[in-house]
């Protein structure tokens, strides 16, 4: 039988850790390879460590045909959901695999697109909903937020840091923020261990975080200032319109008398 290894397919998933190969290699050789490999014609597009496993050994294994397939971008979609399905994918890793099946769907939707030149521009700008970030965030089991930075990991992030995040020596979102430093910084980081790489996340954070507000004591003294403040205007305007107040009634009483001397003057006249 022939088998052939697509490179491609072989790279698209993450490879299992030493320890997760070793369990299985010890599995096989003590029960034999239980699950059939999967082709895709003579492609094998599912069993890749299984079959690596028994070639080295010389271990008999069964396969399986599925030819449901029409293109490669098919089996890659396949092959993701087949990951995702299972519960020992990490997190990161379910955001690779579903930046990985964003970047399919989004090139399908536009080949599509391309291949429908009478679309109106109005149908041809509405992108697939499959390959939006919500999307393929609820399919892999992870929030949007998530795929973001997980995003943000991927283009940004120095190998050391993407394989320290991938080992679990540190969180998701830890790494995002050590992303945003110069690939020499996250190397350093990642070199000087797993509390020194957390520290240099938590600088990071802080540094972008919005400035603190003033200590309670100083926000209570801040409100007795303006609160005097606001009571000693208060009585300034008070006083200012008493003053006009005032002023008003002299103005009337001088025209009283005004107009009695004027009377008075009439009368003696």
């Amino acid at each position: 039988m022939t088998i052939t290894i697509h490179n491609e397919l072989r790279a698209y998933t993450d490879p299992l850790a030493s320890s997760e190969y070793a369990a299985l290699e010890h599995s096989i050789l003590a029960e034999g390879c239980r699950d059939a490999l999967v082709l895709w014609g003579d492609i094998l597009i599912d069993g890749h460590n299984r079959y690596a496993i028994c070639q080295k050994h010389g271990i008999a294994f069964k396969t399986v045909q599925n030819d449901r397939f029409t293109t490669i971008e098919d089996v890659m979609l396949w092959m993701i959901d087949n990951h995702l399905a299972r519960r020992s994918v990490s997190d990161f890793q379910r955001g690779m695999l579903a930046l990985r099946k964003k970047a399919i769907l989004t090139a399908q939707t536009k080949a599509q697109q391309e291949s429908t030149p009478d679309a109106t521009p109005a149908e041809q700008a509405v992108p697939s909903a499959r390959s939006t970030r919500e999307e393929v965030a609820k399919a892999a089991g992870i929030s949007s937020n998530a795929i973001s930075r997980i995003e943000k990991i991927q283009k940004t992030a120095a190998p050391e840091l993407v394989e320290a995040v991938r080992a679990g020596t540190i969180s998701v979102n830890a790494a995002a923020a050590v992303a945003s430093l110069p690939s020499e910084q996250q190397i350093a980081a990642v070199a000087a261990g797993k509390k020194e790489l957390q520290q240099v996340a938590k600088q990071v954070r802080e540094s972008k975080a919005p400035p603190k507000a003033p200590p309670v004591e100083n926000r209570s003294d801040d409100v007795a200032q303006l609160s005097e403040v606001a009571m000693l205007t208060a009585r300034i305007d008070a006083l200012n319109a008493e003053n006009a107040a005032l002023k008003a009634q002299i103005a009337a009483l001088t025209v009283s008398l005004e107009e009695a001397r004027q009377t008075s003057k009439s009368v003696l006249a």
